[in-house]
């Protein structure tokens, strides 16, 4: 009995000194997944999938949806089982909104339906996912449609913006840009780069045509105010001039925009065009990051002080010609820059405690790469 009980004492002290190998300490790996959006030249392009593992050194491009016409902007529900995407053209009933049932990693076609405005650029999807915004840029007007049953977009109604500005090159006329719900999905807000102007539509769902015009912001004669991005609480806007390459950082009360800060996203002695574009808050709500066309192919970040006032703090090389869309991964790790003329996507690492950016050696080659759009699952 007393050589049983020590067998079992040496027995468990071995397995205590000896435990078995297990990965439960470890950290997964973590993968991130972005739809692209593009321009397209041929058949055989279209909605691609990028997937980015840095752990595993993997990055990779998949064509998703091949045949659908410059498909520039393409997002996703939040079940992320339906996806959204236009084709930037035009006709007699302007371009078109696309809807398409996601399953694994593949687009299936639901639903095409007009945009109602030539060249549509920009959509958005409420909080709600009740309804869906669709900027047309050369209609120069915006289009608002319901997420009907079985998926299925009803039209509602199109505003057009009438009006121009002081670039005759660029605002001869309206140009919708961008149409961004408020966090709290009661308003709408609309950049105009050809009016100057940043309009607010309340949204009354009980009525056929939801949208009502609150307020006109006008922006400084020339800036050309293309997106927009709110702060998670609603009560900040940040605006991306691209005319004249500023961010301009607004209050936002009851539908109603006041200037709280003007910035500039160059760096000090620059000189040359610029084509400001995409403008993004990071996960954790202390830096906003501004991407820079023309001459400059840049990066712009901005730090919040402790007053809550911003400042530039950053001007990255964007690792590529054209930055026109870029975004930043979940967790605020890393940020994804396309370029739409030297059709590539390349990382940074974000820097958590001061927000810096740095270029890694990734890149992956995709034609004309123009919007990216995060997805968790």
């Amino acid at each position: 009995m007393k050589q049983l009980t020590l067998g079992i004492v040496i027995l468990v002290f071995t397995i205590a000194c000896n435990p078995p190998k297990t990965t439960e300490m470890e950290t997964p790996s973590k993968a991130y997944s972005f739809l692209v959006g593009t321009y397209t030249d041929q058949e055989d392009q279209g909605i691609n999938l990028v997937r980015f593992n840095p752990d595993s050194n993997l990055f990779e491009v998949k064509l998703i949806a091949p045949g659908v016409k410059n498909p520039s902007f393409v997002i996703s529900n939040k079940a992320e089982n339906l996806v959204f995407a236009l084709e930037e053209d035009m006709s007699q009933t302007g371009g078109n909104v696309m809807t398409f049932s996601k399953v694994g990693d593949e687009l299936i076609p639901l639903d095409t339906i007009p945009s109602y405005g030539d060249h549509p650029c920009y959509l958005a999807l409420s909080p709600n996912e009740e309804f869906l915004a669709v900027g047309n840029y050369t209609g120069g007007n915006l289009s608002f449609f319901k997420v009907g049953n079985g998926s299925k977009l009803e039209y509602l109604q199109t505003i057009q913006h009438e009006g121009s500005s002081v670039n005759t090159d660029r605002q001869e006329k309206a140009h919708v840009h961008s149409t961004v719900f408020s966090p709290d999905g009661k308003y709408l807000i609309v950049a105009d780069l050809g009016t100057d102007k940043i309009y607010t539509y309340s949204i009354v769902s009980s009525k056929e045509t939801p949208l009502e015009l609150v307020s006109e912001y006008e922006v400084i004669k020339g800036d050309g105010p293309r997106h927009l991005a709110f702060s998670s609480d609603g009560k900040t806007v940040f605006a991306v001039q691209e005319l004249t390459a500023n961010l301009e950082v607004l209050d936002f009360t009851e539908g109603i925009l006041s200037s709280r800060q003007r910035l500039s996203m160059l760096e000090e002695g620059f000189q040359g065009g610029v084509g400001a574009a995409e403008v993004r808050l990071s996960p954790d709500g202390e830096n906003v990051y501004v991407s820079n066309r023309g001459e400059a192919n840049t990066i712009s970040v901005f730090g919040k002080d402790e007053s809550g006032s911003y400042k530039l703090i950053q001007v990255i090389s964007s690792g590529g010609l054209m930055p026109r869309n870029f975004n930043l991964t979940s967790d605020g790790k890393y940020l994804l820059c396309a370029h739409q003329a030297s059709n590539d996507i390349v990382v940074f690492e974000r820097n958590s405690n001061s927000g810096l950016l740095s270029q890694k050696a990734w890149k992956v080659a995709v034609h004309k790469p123009v919007y990216l759009f995060p997805l968790e699952n």
